[in-house]
């Protein structure tokens, strides 16, 4: 099997049973896309509703019945700006706070779970790789090493949790790949 497909295969397995065992865990009072904005509000609290549309892969429309299914659940509620009352505001109530908590520690826990099936060193590599092919992963400050600056070849074994020592193009690194 050509390696992108490989690669997609193992993702979207992955991802779904990480999705089936979090709207098991989450019922009956959370989805998976409602902890999800109640994440986001956790660090952006109050947003108006077209501010999630860059954070969410969905439609004006969805947001709004998404939004009205969480105020009817009593996870937030929606507040008219005092200046501008065509603006308005989505803020969580408390029971939305203690959701969102909870909902972070089951996520957390399934992630946790997963990765406990791999060596510390394991997990390191997995979360520095998946960093670098999401371009997300930062290289520590005033860290100069080849791997940080995007290069293609391996870095030297470092063996740090920011930079972990790499796999060789074979797989084969400073200890098994497969845990």
């Amino acid at each position: 099997m050509e390696m992108a497909a490989e690669f997609v295969k193992s993702w979207l397995k992955l991802s779904k049973d990480w999705n089936t065992q979090m709207e098991t865990e989450l019922a009956p009072q959370l989805t998976a896309g409602q902890l999800q904005v109640l994440e986001l509000m956790l660090q952006f609290e109050p947003m108006k509703p077209s501010d999630l549309l860059p954070y969410l892969e969905t439609t004006p429309a969805a947001i709004t019945t998404l939004l009205d299914r969480m105020e009817r659940n009593g996870l937030v509620r929606r507040d008219r700006d005092e200046h501008d009352r065509r603006i308005v505001w989505v803020s969580m109530t408390d029971l939305g706070r203690s959701e969102a908590e909870r909902g972070l520690k089951i996520r957390s826990d399934i992630v946790s779970r997963s990765l406990e099936r791999l060596s510390l060193h394991n997990r390191q590599l997995l979360i520095y790789l998946i960093g670098k092919v999401a371009g997300t992963w930062e290289p520590p400050a005033g860290s100069s090493s080849q791997a940080d600056k995007g290069a293609d070849k391996p870095a030297e074994a470092s063996g740090t949790a920011s930079e972990p020592a790499a796999v060789s193009e074979t797989g084969a690194g400073s200890e098994a790949v497969n845990g």
